[in-house]
């Protein structure tokens, strides 16, 4: 993994000017200003950072006129700067913008129309500003109905920036301590695990931390999964291979909660990255694509599984669900809906898993192939060593080419890509001929 000159941060795919990248002026000012003006924790994307000047649907226009495809940016669920969700907005901000503490309707109608979207018994909403501050929240829930604070998650997880969902994110980096009742669990390795022990390995994972945290006189409130593992590399399939993990969990009376801030809203090809899994989970928690790119997050559960809290703990978040974030929620909703994005996303992420395994049968240092729906990954190196020197080398070649991905992973050798749910074949095709030729550069180098 890539880390910051002397801070021993670690970050895939970032900026670090101990490298020594000959920056373009602007962008060389811009790095300077930021470097004196916002706080020292914040990171920058690629050996040579993109100054931004716009964008629209998938692409980032530069202060220098050039343009790049966004095969990355999950934010922006529906495309950057959409017209539906920018009309919504400003007619919203023109009428009213208050707290849950009033009345008003635009916050149930939606809610209404999105928990249509869940399965039963998931039936009661919360809204938050942020998807650290709804994981923070869950996690307040399923403790307070357990009577146990342990936590189960992922090796290399990232659920957030809280100081509850810091601690529950490894991936954050060694100086990034976890909770004192967070336990992890291997990260799943689909690309060197037999099909068939994928279910069995993490279900003994998961007694192995369900028997440290009682040992530890902490019991387990809750295991906390994203329902792609994204940062542990995207672990898709086989589909339903979470299921006897959701069983072991229910057997201790813990909670599930999955973590859908990045598969949520289609972007797996099904609503909820969970429904592969064929699983309903105690707690929902919904992020980022929500608003495309508003502060609107969530936590969906069911009203048993919230009642004790709800009568017994005030929660109040004072712009969680206000009413301008919820028409950019609802414009989502509406645009998702409206041009059959889910399952468009099923049908361009076949193509896109297709092409990346076609890579692998070409390009000797592309390990495996996975995804679904718009989430893909590659490993690059080989079952023996991953390789993120080559999947950074790669990830720049691509901004250079015009085209923007990133890395994954605990290795930080797997390729990861997202494009925003309306990318076109056309696109998706550019982003295939960019990584092979990108692939084929490499090979040429070190031949």
């Amino acid at each position: 993994m890539q880390q910051t000159a002397g801070s021993g941060v670690h970050m895939a795919n970032g900026y670090d000017p101990a490298r020594s990248v000959a920056l373009d002026p602007t962008t060389a000012d811009l790095i300077r200003r930021r470097d004196r003006s916002l706080g020292p924790s914040y990171r920058l994307f690629y050996d040579e950072p993109i100054a931004v000047a716009s964008a629209s649907g998938l692409v980032l226009t530069g202060m220098d006129g050039r343009t790049y495809l966004d095969a990355y940016n999950n934010v922006p669920a529906i495309g950057h700067s959409h017209p539906a969700v920018a009309s919504a907005v400003d007619r919203q901000l023109r009428t009213l913008n208050t707290h849950t503490r009033y009345l008003t309707e635009p916050i149930l109608e939606y809610s209404e129309r999105l928990l249509a979207k869940f399965p039963a018994p998931l039936e009661r909403i919360t809204y938050t500003c942020t998807g650290s501050e709804a994981i923070d929240l869950a996690v307040r829930i399923a403790r307070h109905r357990t009577g146990k604070r342990g936590l189960i998650i992922s090796e290399h997880a990232y659920h957030g920036t809280t100081v509850t969902a810091a601690g529950m994110s490894p991936s954050l980096g060694p100086n990034n301590p976890l909770g004192a009742d967070v336990v992890t669990i291997p990260s799943i390795d689909t690309a060197r695990t037999p099909a068939a022990d994928i279910a069995d390995r993490l279900a003994s994972s998961i007694r192995s931390a369900i028997d440290e945290l009682n040992e530890r006189g902490a019991g387990v409130a809750a295991l906390v999964l994203d329902s792609i593992f994204s940062s542990d590399g995207v672990q898709a399939s086989p589909a339903g291979f979470l299921q006897p993990a959701a069983a072991i969990i229910r057997d201790v009376d813990a909670l599930w909660i999955a973590d859908e801030v990045q598969p949520g809203f289609g972007r797996t090809g099904n609503w909820w990255g969970f429904q592969r899994h064929g699983i309903t989970p105690d707690l929902v928690v919904l992020g980022k694509p929500m608003g495309n790119g508003l502060p609107i997050a969530a936590v969906v559960g069911s009203l048993d599984v919230q009642a004790g809290f709800g009568a017994e703990v005030r929660y109040f978040n004072t712009f969680g669900g206000n009413p301008v974030c919820i028409a950019a929620a609802t414009a989502v909703l509406d645009v998702i809906e409206k041009d059959g994005l889910v399952e468009h996303a099923a049908v361009v992420g076949d193509q896109l898993l297709t092409g990346l395994n076609a890579l692998v049968d070409r390009h000797d240092h592309a390990f495996h192939a996975r995804g679904a729906g718009l989430f893909g990954a590659l490993d690059l190196g080989t079952e023996d060593r991953p390789d993120p020197a080559l999947a950074s080398r790669v990830v720049n070649s691509m901004r250079r080419a015009g085209v923007l991905i990133s890395a994954s992973g605990p290795d930080a050798a797997s390729l990861k890509i997202r494009p925003p749910l309306p990318v076109t074949d056309t696109q998706c095709a550019l982003i295939l001929e960019t990584l092979d030729a990108a692939l084929a550069d490499e090979e040429k180098t070190t031949s």
